[in-house]
Parts: structure tokens; sequence; C-alpha cells
């Protein structure tokens, strides 16, 4: 019974009562209730209960949602309008950006303590808009520059809350980060001023942009790879140089002479280094100067730690592959057997007549494996002119059958060089194989050997050598043979993948080439490296159309 009057009294004071001063009652109740909204939104106290009382009987009146929320909503809109204008060209954006985080923190208290749950989501909304969504591209070309260099890590947190409520949110901040790793590190690279610092100011650069993604970017993998992205544009605007300082600086690391760091602390940084490494495009340049540098360091015996150089080698395989390791584990063969026939030669020079008072220590190397040196005359003293053929009598007598380098045959038989090239190609390299050469490949180069083929047999008593025709090499840049180098692996890749494929288009096979170089390269240099080996008879043009080619066995 209470029940049903109370409805009934609740049905006639909402039908008559509120219809009866309609107009009055409802705008003083909405003014008074939005003034005192508006005071405690300005910091003033006010009286909560009687807002929730007020709000309350709106709610039963059923007059909360159709008449008072719009009202609320529209002014809240336009208090903030104002607000966010007004403060975002007065503040500082971190400033800025905590003001916007407590209003949305005040917004949800005011539902949760008087306001209808419903006005959560319009109100939340309208706050974002206002404060956030209008001033999206403002607040990041303002703050987030000056927040990264800062590494202000709690403030950037902050941003990516924020940003993240929104739709397209982090989107824009996304696009702006990638900017500011773009900037950031040109800076680094690009200005020659920093060469000597390069490599450390990436690696710090690098730890702090990790910091940021971990810490206020929760990892996400967006940013994650808009970061990589990043670091691989800005690393190669400057063709070379990062890679060549990378390898010195790795040189520096490894040298005996680098007495502070332990094995550990070695490892954690050729880790770094392998981070940094991995974006660069012409990994043939760093190989090209660590090698020189790997050099000395072997040679010379002033390498920091064994340890720690193979597992930078095994880095650089497990990376890139064996084939660009594979000169770099031959220079530590190289080193293992010298010091095995070492042991065997003073054994003998105990059992030497005369073995004088010199130790001599020889390291044999195979030319193909290390730098190419410019050939220097040295006079070297009676003494170790002496030692120096009682070695060479010992290497010989335990290896009579070594070979002769292409340098000298050109001396034992003053052959012009292009034309000695073009006829021990043709006597090593064509059908009929009558001399072996070493390292085995199409080419002649400085530093090959050859021997006579003992076992060469052919079925015909006279056979005729074809003479191979040879394009003139083109002459070495600096102290490096990378252009040489990415020679060979352009006609390597070219010959794998027409050995796949069989026959392909010219335009199918440069795109494929295109996906497997690991190197910026021409469309010029891949169109002579294509007739290069039409010319070498591994691959022929069709006859019907030239633009596709097909694969010789």
């Amino acid at each position: 019974q209470i029940r049903k009057v109370f409805r009934a009294e609740m049905k006639y004071f909402r039908n008559f009562r509120m219809d009866l001063n309609d107009r009055m009652v409802q705008s003083k109740t909405f003014d008074g209730i939005l003034q005192l909204i508006d005071k405690e939104r300005s910091g003033e106290a006010v009286d909560r209960s009687l807002l929730r009382s007020l709000l309350g009987m709106l709610s039963d009146l059923q007059v909360y949602k159709e008449s008072f929320e719009d009202r609320f909503l529209e002014e809240t809109n336009c208090l903030y309008a104002a607000e966010g204008q007004r403060l975002l060209q007065e503040r500082e954006i971190p400033e800025y950006l905590h003001h916007v985080n407590r209003r949305l923190e005040e917004e949800t208290d005011r539902v949760i303590t008087y306001l209808d749950h419903g006005t959560h989501k319009p109100l939340i909304a309208c706050v974002e808009k206002q404060l956030l969504g209008e001033y999206l591209p403002a607040i990041l070309q303002k703050g987030l520059k000056s927040m990264l260099d800062e590494n202000r890590v709690s403030d950037m947190t902050l941003m990516f809350q924020l940003f993240s409520r929104l739709k397209g949110g982090q989107s824009i901040l996304l696009q702006h980060w990638g900017e500011y790793i773009k900037n950031f590190g040109s800076s680094i690279v690009v200005n020659p001023e920093k060469d000597k610092d390069m490599v450390q100011e990436l690696f710090d650069f690098k730890d702090k942009v990790d910091h940021i993604i971990d810490v206020c970017f929760q990892k996400n993998e967006k940013f994650v790879n808009t970061m990589k992205e990043s670091f691989e544009n800005f690393i190669n605007r400057r063709a070379n140089k990062p890679a060549e300082l990378i390898a010195k600086y790795v040189d520096s690391k490894l040298r005996s002479g680098n007495k502070e760091a332990t094995d550990e602390e070695l490892e954690r940084f050729l880790d770094k280094i392998m981070i940094i490494f991995r974006f660069i495009h012409g990994k043939d340049v760093f190989e090209a100067f660590y090698k020189k540098d790997l050099a000395k360091r072997l040679l010379v015996g002033k390498s920091a730690s064994v340890d720690s150089e193979k597992s930078m080698l095994s880095k650089l395989k497990h990376e890139c592959g064996a084939a660009f390791t594979s000169k770099l584990e031959g220079m530590f063969k190289d080193m293992e057997l010298s010091k095995d026939v070492m042991i065997q030669f003073k054994q003998y020079m105990q059992n030497y007549n005369d073995p004088g008072c010199i130790d001599l220590t020889v390291n044999i190397l195979t030319m193909g494996y290390w730098p190419t040196y410019t050939p220097m005359d040295v006079h070297l003293p009676s003494e170790m002119i002496k030692l120096q053929e009682i070695f060479k009598t010992f290497y010989l007598g335990k290896h009579s059958g070594r070979r002769l380098h292409l340098e000298d045959i050109k001396m034992a038989t003053a052959i012009e060089g292009s034309e000695l090239r073009r006829t021990l190609q043709s006597l090593a390299c064509g059908k009929a194989r009558v001399l072996n050469k070493m390292p085995k490949s199409k080419d002649v180069e400085d530093g090959d050997k050859f021997t006579f083929n003992a076992d060469f047999k052919h079925k015909l008593y006279r056979i005729k050598i074809n003479q191979i025709q040879m394009k003139e090499t083109v002459e070495e840049q600096v102290n490096t043979r990378v252009f040489q180098d990415r020679q060979y692996q352009i006609d390597a890749a070219i010959v794998r993948i027409m050995k796949m494929r069989k026959t392909l288009t010219r335009n199918l096979l440069v795109s494929e080439l295109y996906n497997q170089l690991k190197f910026p390269v021409k469309p010029g240099d891949l169109k002579k490296r294509i007739e290069s080996l039409i010319d070498r008879d591994y691959m022929e043009r069709d006859k019907e159309n030239s633009k596709q080619y097909h694969y010789l066995a």
C-alpha cells in the first residue's frame, strides 16, 4: 500500500507540480545545480550531499536524462573548450597534460559521487575532445621534442596514456615518434664533427629510446617497429661511414690495450654492437674494415680476448650467414696452423748446426682470406736473411708441392698482366682444366695460386684451350675491396636465382635481386653483371625474346 501511494504521489508531483511552473522551477533548479558544479570545478568546496540529493530527485522524476543532462554537457563542453585554448598557450606541455589528467579524474569522481552513472561516457568524451582531441598536433609540436630531449619519462608515460584514450591518438604520436628518432639520429650520423663519438652516441640514443618504449609505451609493438624503421632510415643517410666507424669502434674494444673491460662486459658490448649493425645496409663495408683491423690484431698479437674475437665472429655468422664470415674464419685457421708449423720449426731448429740467436716467428697466410697490402722492399740484416732461408728450406721440405702465386708466374713469364690473367683463366677455369686454381672461382685475382693438375685426362690426343675474354677490372677504392666484393655477391645471387628458376624475364630477375642483396645497387650495375655472366656462359639470352634469360648448367 505504501509503495502504491508513493508511486501515485510521485506521478502526481511529476505531472502536475513540475508542469505547473515548468520553466521557473526547472530553470532555478538547474541553474543552482550547475552553479555548484562550476564552483567545485573552480576549486571551491561545495555541499556534495546536496548535489547528490538534487540530482537523485531529478533521476527519480525521470527528468535528469530528458532535460538536465543535455544542458550540463553543453555547458561542460563550452567550459573545457575555452579552458583548453587558454591553458595550451599559457602552460608548458607537461603541466598541461597533468591538468588534463586531473580534469579527467575529477569528472570521473563526480559521476561516482553525485552524477548519474549514465553521464560518465559522454562527460569523459567531452573532456577528452575539448582538452586533447582538438589539440593533438599542437601538443606534439610544442612539447614532444623537449620531453624526449630531457628524457622526461613520467611525462611521456602520461602522454601515451592520454593519447591512447582517443581514436587516432596513438597513430599521430607514432608518426611524431618516428620523425623525432630520424631527426635526432641524423644529427649524430650526418655531421662529420661527431664522427669521433658517433658510435657511443648511437649506443646512448638506442638505450634511451628502448627505455622509453619499455616504460612509457608499454612495449607497444608498433612503437618498436617504428623505432627500428627510423634507425635504419637515418643510419643509412650517410653511406659507408657508420659501417666504417662501427668496425673501428669494435677494434678499439677488442685490442689488448683496452684494460677496462672484462670478458662479460665485452660480451655485452658485442651484443649492443650487433643491434646497431643490423640497421646498416652496407654490411660489406663493415666487413672490409673489420677484416683489416682483425688482421692487425691477429698478426701483432694485440687481441684482448680470443673468446671475444670468436664470439664476435659467431654473432656475425648468425646475423649474415656463413658466406659473410668464411674469410674471417679462414684467418683464424691460418693463425692456428701457423702455431703448429712454428712448433715443428722450433723442433727442426734444435737439430740444426747453426741455429743462430734470433727467435723467428712466421705466419703462413692464405692470400684470399687476408687484406691486400702494398708490396714493400725491405733490406733485412744478414742474420735474418740466413734464418729466413733456413725456414724456407724447412717449409718447402715439408710442402714440396706448394702452389705458384699469380705474381710468381707473372715475374717468371714476363707476360703482360691482363693477358696473363686471360691465359690462366683459360687453363684453370675452362672446360679443359690443365691447372688447378685456389680459391676456386671463375675469375683470376691477385693472390690466386696455381698448381699443375696431375689428374687431368682427356679423350682427345690434341685439345683446344679456348681463350676466355675478360673485362678490365675496376680499380679498388680507398683501401678496401668493397666494390669488387659486391660484384662477386651480385654474380653469385644472379647464378643462384637462375639455377633455381631456370628461366626468368629481366624484370623478375632484377626484382628478386633487390630482395636478396643486402646493399644498395644501381640498375646499371645489375645490367653489367648480367652481361658479364652471359659472356662467361653462365646464362644466355632467349633467341626470340631479348628480355628473357635461360640458365646454362
